[in-house]
């Protein structure tokens, strides 16, 4: 996965030398990872476009936390990159609207209604999957949250399937919000649905 630059804020050219050297380095498939909340630069959907043009670039991360630029992406060149919703509580609509998937934290929370809610979708079951994803949302916000690494590892403690220790220099959560998350987690496993 490539991102621009976070030590300075780069302008659009930067961006796409960086990025372009970064694929042209390896030999490897690239996903772009647009994510202008946490890295203040975001990457619009023609110069995805553009760095598409590098063999190896096939995908984007989009995290921009907006639905619409899966059909702005897919509008300017729907051949150009496989698109993957990078935000939870935006990631149903983002399927709906061409995304093939999404890079999930809440995944690791929740598999089996995760991979439920891309399932219903692609049987075209969008009721079911919304239902699900419904009963998602309030554990879905906390992907947008600054200490989402914090939150996601914990909810995932208390969900049973890990650990909430976390590597430096994040800590582990504290009063409110370490309550808050394990409320949530802790409602939405009382009321799971059948998937």
């Amino acid at each position: 996965m490539a991102l621009p630059a976070m030590v300075y804020s780069a302008d659009r050219r930067e961006v796409v030398t960086h990025i372009r050297a970064t694929a042209e380095a390896t030999g490897l498939p690239v996903m772009i990872y647009n994510n202008p909340a946490a890295y203040g630069i975001d990457i619009p959907p023609d110069t995805l476009i553009e760095l598409s043009r590098t063999p190896n670039i096939v995908a984007v991360k989009e995290s921009s936390e907006d639905p619409r630029r899966v059909t702005d992406i897919i509008n300017l060149d729907p051949e150009s990159l496989t698109i993957m919703s990078g935000v939870d509580d935006v990631a149903l609509e983002c399927m709906i609207l061409g995304a093939v998937g999404w890079v999930s934290g809440f995944a690791n929370v929740f598999p089996r209604e995760s991979v439920a809610i891309y399932d219903h979708l692609q049987r075209g079951e969008i009721d079911r999957a919304i239902a699900i994803y419904r009963w998602m949302m309030p554990s879905l916000h906390m992907d947008t949250h600054p200490k989402l690494v914090q939150m996601i590892k914990l909810a995932e403690q208390v969900a049973g399937r890990g650990s909430e220790t976390v590597r430096p220099p994040r800590l582990e959560l504290e009063g409110e919000q370490r309550d808050y998350v394990i409320s949530t987690i802790e409602q939405a496993l009382a009321n799971r649905p059948k998937v």
